[in-house]
């Protein structure tokens, strides 16, 4: 069977089943150039492994994004080790940062979706009217916070004092978490633009083969014409 069969890759030097090999006319463009640029004996003929194949594609591809961005982070270092290893990149990034809280910063969540709410809103100002009318008009005689309602001021400056805190800390978590679905989302994005480019190079180079083929199976018939009108002539 041709599955069995052996070859032996030109850049690694290994010996490896015929399936897990990609011919030399099936590799061309950038990569093909990088291949032998490096191996000069690579040509006609040869087939190369796909693991030595995926690491020049790999090398491409770094290349191509330090020439576009720069240096390379740990963002765009991300999506290349997913394209080497055929990972999947997508994952939940909320559930994720959900998951890596601690008790504190739950209850700061909790305090700041509580503290902008109309609950929160209508419990207060029922606290509010209660405290008033109990220290002005119940408690008349002897009342415990009497106008202008110091110890009310007190309660709601050092409730104030303590919320503002409170909330800034759970707008920070949720300023990081927007940051993380932003890189990942980028992360995303860049990885599509590559394997569209892949595909794209994939594309022009099967068009390619399908219109040498087209041209050898024309050229033969013309050949095959002109056999049978030149027998037909004599």
């Amino acid at each position: 069977m041709a599955n069995d069969k052996m070859f032996v890759c030109p850049v690694c030097g290994l010996s490896k089943p015929l399936r897990e090999g990609r011919p030399e006319q099936f590799v061309s463009g950038p990569v093909g150039e990088l291949i032998r640029r490096q191996h000069p004996e690579w040509g006609p003929g040869q087939i190369i492994c796909q693991s030595c194949l995926r690491n020049y594609r790999q090398d491409y591809l770094t290349s191509t994004i330090r020439q576009q961005l720069g240096d390379i982070s740990d963002v765009e270092e991300e999506v290349l080790k997913s394209l080497r290893e055929h990972e999947m990149l997508v994952r939940n990034t909320d559930e994720e940062f959900d998951n890596a809280q601690t008790f504190g910063q739950r209850l700061a969540d909790g305090v700041a979706v509580f503290g902008g709410s109309w609950k929160f809103i209508i419990i207060f100002g029922t606290v509010l009217v209660g405290w008033i009318a109990l220290n002005s008009y119940i408690l008349l005689s002897r009342p415990f916070d009497p106008y202008p309602f110091i110890l009310l001021n007190l309660i709601l400056s050092c409730l104030a004092a303590i919320q503002a805190p409170i909330i800034m800390m759970s707008q920070n978590r949720q300023e990081a978490k927007d940051r993380l679905r932003s890189e990942h989302d980028y992360q995303v994005n860049l990885k599509a633009e590559i394997e569209i480019r892949q595909l794209h190079t994939k594309l022009d180079l099967l068009i390619n083969h399908s219109w040498q083929r087209l041209l050898e199976i024309q050229r033969l018939q013309v050949d095959l014409i002109e056999e049978i009108s030149s027998r037909g002539g004599e």
